[in-house]
């Protein structure tokens, strides 16, 4: 019980870290499911090449020997806002390509082509670093200011890395809910996803919109995937499938099409794994382990939908006859 009493707040700051990254890429899947109600299988691999994004840049200032006296902060900016740019144009190169011509297709139709969009963009960055480096699991340098860490009280300690994802979480989702919410292009967002064809007629480029919604979901996913890289160091063609998982669930347990509710479920999610990685050997003396943790989770989604369908905070997304 002491052990149990002395890592509750360090356990409670992975959680949080944890829910801060599944929520970034839940609303990759929220925003285009808001518009289109359409899920975007492919959305994984977005989060994958923001992280490549980020590691081939550092690798890249550390080879030429400008890394070490390189700000922190400014290569750490740098290498987020590259992340997004990047993974935000694939994202909408998918859109034209994959999405827009099945556009009023039966629903399973883009759906196989997201599937589809997924493997393939697993193998373009599998050949694409094969190429370059001859071998596609890399390691993210060191930065010594990531290294370190704050001491919380007696028995908590917050590594830089963990600060910065949830800090970069927090003010990226505040600048999300400001650019819907307090903006033209955000209004003209929300128009379509209440109704496309009356807000063509209102003058408002549907498509554009559309390819817009693409772009800023996948930007939330190319920055998820550097702090994902910063964070964890290690990453992979395939290292977007397990977290791609994870915050479609969390989007899904919000409510998918709500940004509130992806913000929500991956809290939840992110506080039931690191309570059941740390806890559950504990309270079962060593009968389960942390392995088990995926079961809680999926469990808690099974028990919320039972009860509430469309998720803790899931609304219609359009109007019925819309």
């Amino acid at each position: 019980m002491d052990l149990a009493v002395s890592i509750f707040a360090q356990v409670l700051m992975d959680g949080i870290v944890l829910g801060f990254m599944y929520a970034l890429i839940a609303l990759g899947y929220t925003m285009v499911y808001g518009v289109l109600e359409f899920i975007n299988f492919a959305h994984s691999e977005i989060f994958v090449i923001g992280a490549f994004i980020g590691v081939e840049i550092l690798l890249l200032l550390e080879s030429a020997g400008t890394l070490a006296g390189l700000q922190p902060a400014l290569a750490i900016l740098v290498i987020i806002l590259a992340g997004m740019a990047v993974s935000g144009l694939v994202a909408m190169v998918l859109e034209r390509v994959a999405y827009r011509p099945l556009r009023g297709a039966p629903r399973l139709v883009p759906l196989i082509s997201a599937i589809g969009a997924s493997f393939f963009l697993q193998d373009v960055i599998r050949l694409i670093e094969s190429l370059w480096r001859n071998t596609f699991y890399l390691s993210y340098p060191s930065l010594d200011v990531l290294e370190r860490s704050i001491k919380l009280g007696i028995n908590v300690e917050v590594p830089m890395k963990s600060l910065l994802v949830i800090f970069t979480a927090l003010i990226m989702l505040l600048g999300l809910h400001l650019f819907v919410n307090r903006t033209k292009v955000g209004t003209a967002i929300r128009a379509v996803a209440q109704d496309p064809e009356t807000a063509s007629l209102m003058g408002i480029p549907v498509n554009r919109i559309i390819a817009l919604t693409f772009f800023v979901g996948g930007a939330m996913g190319g920055a998820a995937g550097v702090l994902f890289g910063l964070h964890y160091s290690l990453v992979n063609p395939y290292s977007g499938f397990i977290p791609g998982l994870k915050a479609f669930t969390a989007a899904v347990l919000g409510g998918i099409g709500n940004i509130a509710g992806a913000v929500l479920g991956g809290m939840v999610l992110g506080l039931v794994e690191a309570f059941a990685a740390s806890y559950l050997s504990l309270l079962t003396n060593g009968a389960f382990g942390a392995e088990y943790k995926d079961v809680f989770a999926f469990v808690i989604l099974i028990l919320i939908l039972s009860f509430r369908p469309k998720g803790i905070m899931g609304e219609a997304v359009r109007e019925e006859g819309a």
